[in-house]
């Protein structure tokens, strides 16, 4: 926890906002030892491939459209903290996060400690196909 943002403050922006989270062979390594099963299940229920990638599955989310699939929904925390993929060890790999900013400028703006401010991620490759179907259907 860095002195500049406070995760337990956030919906989890990072666990839902990002429909790619990379998991490694290490990664399934540790979930593999984290749930007392083989790599081989770990790989099969945690993970699937996107676009050649091995990425964590995600589930249905009360806020967001998905998170990530362990996310609780309840007190907004990972369920796998100590497990968690390298990738979500290192983020923010900042001192500030910028979800934690804009929280924190919409909810001084609006006045409302409650506010959740939604934020949509979008990849390079998925805006090119969705510019490519538009221009295809003029």
């Amino acid at each position: 926890m860095s002195e500049n943002y406070d995760c337990s403050k956030c919906p989890a922006y990072c666990c839902s906002v990002y429909g790619r989270v990379r998991v490694t062979n290490r990664d399934l390594k540790r979930l593999a030892k984290h749930f007392q099963v083989t790599e081989s299940t770990a790989r099969r229920r945690f993970t699937k491939i996107y676009d050649g990638e091995r990425i964590l599955r995600q589930k249905k989310d009360s806020i967001f459209s998905e998170s990530c699939m362990f996310l609780n929904p309840v007190t907004r925390q990972c369920t796998i903290y100590e497990a968690r993929p390298e990738v979500c060890r290192e983020f923010p790999d900042a001192q500030r996060c910028a979800y934690y900013d804009l929280l924190q400028f919409e909810r001084e703006q609006q006045g409302d400690e409650t506010v959740v401010p939604l934020v949509q991620i979008a990849f390079r490759d998925e805006i090119e196909a969705a510019r490519r179907k538009r221009a295809g259907k003029r």
